[in-house]
């Protein structure tokens, strides 16, 4: 389990105040509610009077790890606590098998499409957690081309028309050489369509630009360029763009809402939803990651997720190749503990039917 970003320093704790934090991070996460020396003094299994729980607890808020909000008498944990706590202390237990069931018996009837298979695997995981799923694939320009055509639309601009095999029409202006002869949009347009029709972009895109690049194309270097231009643009930036974010199950984030900062924890966090490019960003941060990632609050800069966490995992293809991730967003007081498996075995499961 991946639990970046993590380049913060904590302070040695010793067994009892370890002992203290970790029961009260535990009691958070399950009440969402500041956590006091009575109910810890009952479930610690060390003998402690409320008056010595009282002064570990004070010792933890001067580390940064717990704080005490308004005038509560007890305490939660900071998101660096919260850190703390997952990096280190957090027992992960096994996904219930009745949770196991509902992710593959939703999974395995979505159809055969890849967006159903996500769609369906974003809505049950958003059902289980109680919080938003969230799903990040490349956009299916794996799909079969039909025909390609480039079209002078003005001063040093063509328009680059796609039919899909499946009827979809996509167009996309790119920028060519001024003066570029007719001629050469036709040429640039049968030279792709003799290497692209049936195929995909990214199964020819490769060999085609390995042809120009060794001048076996046959093409002079204007019309050459139009290729290479529309080859790029087709293909896409390789950016968040290029990226497809599913989201399911944003009404489960108003659950938690009580007071007034909540509200606009949570309207601040739609916005940031509406930003897709951001979030796709940080999603892809766990692609590098061994499993499932953690993000908590506002430590990552790609995203203003102060008062919520992500936990999100990378799925596979056939090949092994890490092709897109999934995961839960919800408050940081989420439950670690069981999402985290839940995450991790949604998807392996989409990396078995990829495969």
């Amino acid at each position: 389990m991946e639990s970046f970003p993590s380049r913060l320093t904590y302070p040695p704790l010793g067994e009892r105040p370890r002992e203290v934090f970790r029961h009260l991070v535990e009691a958070f996460l399950t009440s969402g509610e500041p956590v006091g020396s009575r109910t810890l003094s009952q479930r610690l299994p060390l003998t402690l009077s409320p008056a010595s729980i009282r002064n570990v607890m004070a010792d933890l808020e001067n580390m940064g790890l717990l704080y005490a909000p308004h005038t509560s008498a007890g305490r939660v944990p900071t998101e660096r606590g919260l850190r703390l706590f997952v990096d280190g202390l957090l027992e992960v237990g096994d996904l219930e098998p009745q949770e196991r069931g509902i992710i593959e018996a939703r999974m395995s009837g979505s159809g055969q499409r890849l967006e159903d298979v996500l769609t369906q695997a974003t809505t049950a995981l958003s059902g289980l957690s109680r919080c938003a799923g969230l799903v990040v694939t490349a956009k299916q320009e794996s799909a079969l081309l039909k025909h390609v055509e480039f079209v002078h639309v003005g001063p040093g601009k063509a328009l680059v028309i796609m039919v899909g095999g499946d009827g979809q029409v996509e167009n996309r202006i790119i920028d060519i050489p001024p003066g570029l002869p007719g001629s050469a949009l036709v040429e640039a347009s049968n030279y792709l369509n003799a290497r692209l029709t049936g195929r995909t972009i990214d199964a020819a895109r490769a060999e085609i630009l390995a042809e120009l690049e060794s001048e076996r194309a046959m093409l002079d270097s204007l019309t050459a360029k139009v290729v290479a231009e529309g080859l790029a643009t087709m293909a896409g930036p390789g950016g968040a763009d290029d990226k497809v974010l599913i989201v399911r199950g944003t009404s489960h984030l108003l659950d938690s809402v009580e007071a007034q900062a909540d509200i606009e924890r949570i309207r601040t966090l739609f916005d940031d939803i509406e930003r897709k490019a951001d979030l796709i960003r940080l999603l892809e941060l766990a692609k590098a990651g061994d499993g499932v990632s953690i993000f908590i609050g506002s430590e990552n800069r790609l995203f203003s997720l102060s008062g919520s966490s992500i936990v999100a995992a990378p799925y596979a293809n056939a090949a092994g190749k890490i092709v897109g991730v999934i995961g839960v967003l919800g408050p940081t007081r989420l439950n670690y503990g069981r999402i985290i498996p839940m995450v991790d075995h949604t998807a392996k499961v989409i990396g078995r039917l990829l495969g």
